[in-house]
This record gives C-alpha cells, sequence and structure tokens, in this order.
C-alpha cells in the first residue's frame, strides 16, 4: 500500500512516518504531527523548496528505488542544481519528489498532507523519470488533476482505516492512479492514458487547457461505466455510446478532447488490473492466462504482447519479480 499520511502541517515538526509496508514496499502512514519535512533518505535538499501559501489539503508522493528486485539505491549527487527560487504549490496539488533528496518545505499556513510513498518501479518508472518529476507537479488546475486529487485523498484515508484485504485492494487503485499521474507528466503514457499534452497544459507546454471546466460531465459518467465493465469482453464503444444514449461519434469526441480512443482507455486500464493482479497473487495465484480472461482479453498472445509493450516486460517476468521482490521483503 502506498504510504497515506493524512496530516496538519505546519513548519515545527517532522511527519510522523510509521505505518504499514506491504512485501512489495508500498507503505501506509497516517499522523497528526505538523512536519517541516516528509520522508525522505537524507537531510532536504537546499535548492528543493516546496513553497505554499494557502491552507487546505497537499498531496505528496515520494519514489524510492531501492526495493526493486537486483536494484541498488542511487541517491543523486548533492550539489546537482535545482531550478529557480522553489516550486509554488496550490491546494490539492500532487507533487512527486525523489525520497533520497526531499524537498524542504515552507508553507505559511497549517495544511493537511496527503503522502505517497511508492517504490518507482511498480509505477514503471526509471531512475531518469523520478529526476524528472520533481520539477513538475500535477496541479488541481489541471484536467487529471482535477478528476484524481480528491480520489487520491480519499483512497488514502479509506486504505488507512481498512481491514488488510481490503485496504490493500484500495492501496493497489492508488498505485494505479499514480503510474497514471506520473506518465502524464512525463508524456511517456502507456496507450489509453488521456493525453500528457493536456496534463502538461497547467505548466505552461503547449496542448490542453489551463483549467478543468471544459470537461464534458458525460465524459466523467463514461469512465465511471468503464470501470464497472471492465471484465466484459463485449466492452466496445458501441455498447458505451447505448448505454449513455449518445452517438458513437459523439463518444469518440469526447475522447479525441482528451488525446486518446475508447479503446486504449479500456485496454490501458485493463493491463493495469492485470499488472495488480499479478503482483498480488505471484505464482501462487491465478494463471497469466487466467488473469488476461478475467479482465476482458479473449487472447492471451494478445495479452501478452501489448503488456510487453505497455511495460517492457513480459506478464510472467512481471510476475516473477514480484515474487522475488515479496520473498526479499520477509528476510
Amino acid at each position: 500500500m502506498p504510504t497515506t499520511s493524512t496530516s496538519t502541517c505546519d513548519s515545527a515538526r517532522t511527519l510522523d512516518t510509521s505505518g504499514y509496508r506491504t512485501p512489495l514496499g508500498v507503505e501506509i502512514t497516517t499522523g497528526e504531527d505538523t512536519p517541516a519535512r516528509l520522508p525522505g533518505e537524507a537531510s532536504p535538499h537546499p535548492a528543493h523548496r516546496l513553497l505554499a501559501r494557502e491552507g487546505g489539503e497537499y498531496l505528496f508522493v515520494g519514489l524510492r528505488d531501492g526495493d526493486r528486485p537486483g536494484a541498488a539505491a542511487c541517491p543523486p549527487a548533492a550539489d546537482e542544481p535545482f531550478d529557480g527560487p522553489g516550486l509554488r504549490l496550490a491546494p490539492g496539488d500532487v507533487c512527486f519528489y525523489d525520497v533520497h533528496r526531499a524537498p524542504a518545505l515552507d508553507f505559511r499556513e497549517p495544511f493537511r498532507a496527503t503522502t505517497f510513498l511508492v517504490p518507482a518501479h511498480l509505477l514503471g518508472l526509471a531512475d531518469s523519470d523520478v529526476r524528472r518529476l520533481a520539477p513538475t507537479p500535477v496541479t488541481r488546475a489541471s484536467r487529471l488533476g482535477a478528476l484524481l486529487s480528491p480520489l487520491l485523498s480519499d483512497l488514502a484515508r479509506a486504505t488507512a482505516e481498512a481491514r488488510p484485504p481490503v485496504g490493500e485492494m484500495l492501496a493497489w487503485n492508488a498505485v494505479n492512479l499514480l503510474a497514471t499521474l506520473a506518465a502524464e507528466q512525463l508524456g511517456t503514457a502507456a496507450p489509453g492514458t488521456p493525453g500528457a499534452a493536456g496534463a502538461n497544459a497547467a505548466h505552461g507546454r503547449p496542448g490542453a487547457p489551463s483549467d478543468s471546466g471544459a470537461r464534458s460531465p458525460v465524459l466523467g459518467r463514461v469512465l465511471e461505466y468503464v470501470e464497472l465493465h471492465l471484465t466484459d469482453p463485449d466492452l466496445s464503444p458501441e455498447v458505451i455510446a447505448r448505454a449513455h444514449h449518445i452517438s458513437v461519434r459523439y463518444l469518440h469526441k469526447l475522447f479525441k478532447d482528451e488525446d486518446t480512443t475508447v479503446g486504449r482507455w479500456i485496454l490501458r486500464r485493463r493491463l493495469e488490473e492485470c499488472r495488480r493482479d499479478l503482483l498480488r497473487h505471484g505464482r501462487g495465484g491465478r494463471t497469466i492466462a487466467a488473469v488476461a480472461a478475467r479482465w476482458g482479453f479473449l487472447s492471451a498472445t494478445h495479452f501478452s504482447r501489448v503488456f510487453r509493450s505497455a511495460y517492457g516486460m513480459s506478464p510472467r517476468e512481471w510476475r516473477d519479480s514480484a515474487g522475488r521482490g515479496a520473498r526479499s521483503a520477509h528476510r
């Protein structure tokens, strides 16, 4: 489970990082302390500062690489500079950071912090990706931020309060959402992620509106419908359009405005759920073909091909690496 900490913060104390850690290295922490710094492996990087002038809730995602099987932690050089005097945040923003160079906090008002600590490889991130994410928060004003920031906050609270089986499932949902946000920021989204250009527009890069007002409420209902019917192999644009009393042409336009297609979105979500199942159950769970069939893939060969294209390894390699990670965590 991700590290979740829901805290009211000022500049006087350190975040309580006690909490639960899954075998794969995703943690949840909750606390009421008010931190001057975020969880990290070293003192805050002197040039990496997060600035905020308003109260409210802020979301932080600490990424680490040391838990990946066979990977060694590689802290960055201490003198590597960050651009600019500091990164300004607003309530609801989601900020990624490297735990080896955790940022210092400069917040003028008390605030609530929800903090996730996740091994970078669970989000499909290389070490270089972690470094690139730090200067680019997902703003609540962006399309994806407006949709996912409150959802991540709710998942964090629900995960911390749930019993282990339910909490673990909620945590993996949060991991999948964080993977989506990371892919958006990097501009390397797997097929189906709503356009990286859209998410990046709020940071001054070309491609999408700077606010969420243009999002059609119909699209939100469509996405909810897709989530509820991911396991149906007959899920198609025609089925979705008919269920919402809209034309297929209009449905395609909704997704075109998000820089993706209906088919790519469905494929991506199915792959995420398959990846989660393979990680959770390892060799002791369903066969790879059964996992694929459960999430609507009619052909195991097709599933293996698109999985490798999305994640850079076969489903078997992914499942086996999860097993090695779980065994090493118990030693």
